[in-house]
């Protein structure tokens, strides 16, 4: 007599009916009470943030779940997880503190070229302003109105001044932070190295 061909439904139904068979799983967790609940249906949405514990037949843990972190908890989890990304960021960059200390020279060195340029730049719109100013005067004494393209002209350089001392003091504030963000890169460094800041 022929044995019937096996489907792969069946194939599949075959696997699976052991687990199932097999898998009399309890879950133990605590309810809104502060009542240990034994479960064969397995843990209710609202319980399952509380943590519980799987167990067999024989009534010993296989898995535990934790309580999920309070929000306070995941604040400081992913505070850690951001320092540790810094921390390697920077044992990436430096070597030694020295490094950092090289590292803001430069920086320094950056920005105090950027400021000399800005108050040449200054210096410069300041006496085209002040011939500018010379030449409407010399129009004014002779009687005759000041020309609108020269009152734009100092406009202009009027505005451009304003402008320069703004960056010249973006730039002198940029010092200001560099100076303290590459004491703190140092003195962290320090600590990761294990060496005095």
């Amino acid at each position: 007599m022929r044995r019937p061909a096996l489907t792969p439904c069946s194939l599949l139904f075959g696997m699976l009916l052991p687990v199932a068979v097999g898998a009399a799983e309890l879950y133990r967790y605590v309810d809104d009470q502060g009542v240990t609940v034994l479960s064969r249906q397995g843990v209710p949405p609202e319980f399952i943030a509380k943590g519980y514990q799987v167990l067999n037949e024989q009534g010993r843990v296989i898995q535990v779940i934790p309580p999920a972190p309070s929000a306070e908890e995941r604040r400081q989890i992913l505070a850690d997880k951001a320092r540790a990304g810094s921390d390697a960021q920077l044992l990436r960059l430096y070597t030694t503190p020295e490094d950092v200390d090289r590292a803001l020279e430069r920086k320094l060195a950056e920005l105090d070229a950027l400021i000399g340029v800005a108050r040449g730049n200054l210096q410069s719109a300041r006496t085209q302003q002040a011939n500018l100013q010379s030449q409407a005067a010399e129009h004014e004494r002779a009687g005759r109105e000041v020309p609108e393209h020269l009152l734009a002209q100092i406009d202009n350089q009027i505005a451009e001044q304003q402008r320069l001392q703004k960056d010249i003091g973006r730039y002198q504030e940029a010092r200001k932070q560099a100076q303290a963000g590459f004491a703190a890169d140092r003195a962290r460094l320090g600590e990761l190295l294990g060496t005095r800041p």
